[in-house]
């Protein structure tokens, strides 16, 4: 029987790198990409993992990526869309070129790679697509609603997309993780010192709150957030039949349960006295 091959993207840190070792552990082809594969030294050892370059901002270096793992693997039977960053700072304070640069990663990303592979999924008679979300796609969350904005596009798109390929056998599902120990705050993009000195006290002020509240949340339930949790929950989206959305993290569970258990007014309003400094 020939192994299955996922293509995962950004892979050369947090959920992604994780990921890589989770289903390479099982026996599964690793298509492993990344914007800087020089720099990777660890998962080329894997004899059944392609350590490629892959910027989903562009085309080209798609196209180059995947033509790569069918000439390795023969096949690819999941796509994971996990490469994306976040951004902390005022909706005043950025620029329009930060959230363009922001929809074209966390969004047009996905798309793009999902378009490319959606031919060879309907040929080979199916195949599934995860795309890693957050929170922040669930709940918009202040200090970063661009991200959020991004995020709930994603969502949205999924649901709609997991709708219109199920004839075709493609799968969909969204993971969205709460706050995890992984690096990924180093690629976020901070603008908070940018406005008049109004927009940047409450910068600064939602800056030293939101941080606080996020360190609570890596430990909400009484111990550190495992990221491995993401990992395993991308594994079984990509073997298991699971729904559409699937949040993951006690934090993340605690805040959809109360998404859903009150009106969305008074959720809102529970969620304004949280995240806003006092």
């Amino acid at each position: 029987m020939t192994n299955k091959t996922v293509l995962i993207t950004g892979c050369s840190s947090g959920f992604g790198r994780l990921a890589v070792r989770t289903f390479q552990q099982v026996g599964w082809n690793v298509i492993a990409t990344m914007r800087s594969p020089e720099k990777e030294s660890e998962l080329t050892k894997f004899e059944n993992v392609l350590v490629t370059a892959l910027d989903v901002t562009k085309p080209d270096s798609i196209a180059q990526a995947i033509d790569q793992g069918f000439v390795r693997f023969g096949a690819i039977d999941v796509l994971v869309n996990n490469a994306g960053y976040g951004g902390h700072a005022l909706f005043e304070q950025f620029e329009e070129a930060q959230i363009d640069a922001m929809f074209n990663t966390n969004v047009y990303g996905p798309m793009r790679l999902t378009k490319a592979l959606l031919p060879h999924f309907r040929q080979q008679g199916g195949g599934r697509i995860i795309n890693v979300t957050s929170m922040a796609g669930e709940i918009g969350l202040p200090f970063a609603t661009t991200y959020s904005a991004s995020k709930f596009a994603v969502q949205g798109w999924s649901e709609g997309l997991a709708i219109e390929l199920a004839p075709f056998n493609i799968k969909v599902n969204t993971i969205a993780p709460g706050a995890f120990g992984t690096n990924f705050n180093a690629a976020t993009d901070n603008a908070f010192s940018a406005g008049d000195q109004q927009v940047q006290d409450q910068a600064q002020a939602m800056a030293a709150h939101i941080g606080g509240l996020a360190e609570q949340m890596l430990r909400y339930g009484g111990e550190d957030a495992d990221p491995q949790q993401v990992a395993d929950l991308i594994y079984r989206c990509a073997t298991e039949d699971m729904p559409i959305h699937n949040a993951v993290g006690a934090d993340a569970q605690m805040l959809l349960e109360m998404k859903l258990g009150q009106p969305r007014d008074e959720f809102l309003q529970n969620m304004q006295q949280m995240l806003l400094p006092q």
